[in-house]
């Protein structure tokens, strides 16, 4: 089993979320800021048109054609109040991950340290 690709961008609708509580963005902004703010972050820009796309079948993002500049016009996404029920469903479920790991953790970590003890 190859753990790297497991579920790769499970969470990556609670981040896109919590990027657009911040403020209206496009696609392109969504991702240079996650590249840029979250810790080993990984994704390519097609999933995360993939995930907005779905966002916004679901209700929770809407999006409306920014014009203003030259070039292409762009999809300005803003989260809605279905969005903002979502996150915060996001971070109970990140609240009880959380959980289940630091058991993992705990429970790693002291399997270890009492093999290193008999050892010794």
């Amino acid at each position: 089993m190859n753990i790297g690709k497991v579920q790769q961008h499970r969470h990556l609708p609670a981040f896109i979320l919590l990027e657009l509580a911040h403020g209206n963005a496009h696609g392109g902004a969504i991702y240079n800021a996650l590249i840029n703010n979250i810790p080993d972050f990984q994704c390519d820009t097609a999933a995360i048109y993939r995930t907005l796309n779905q966002l916004n079948k679901d209700g929770a993002v809407t999006f409306s054609w920014d014009t203003s500049h030259a070039g292409p016009a762009r999809k300005i996404y803003s989260i809605t109040p279905i969005g903002y029920e979502q996150l915060t469903l996001w971070k109970s479920n990140i609240e009880q991950r959380i959980k289940k790991l630091q058991f993992f953790l705990h429970t790693y970590e002291t399997t270890f340290e009492d093999k290193r003890a008999k050892k010794r």
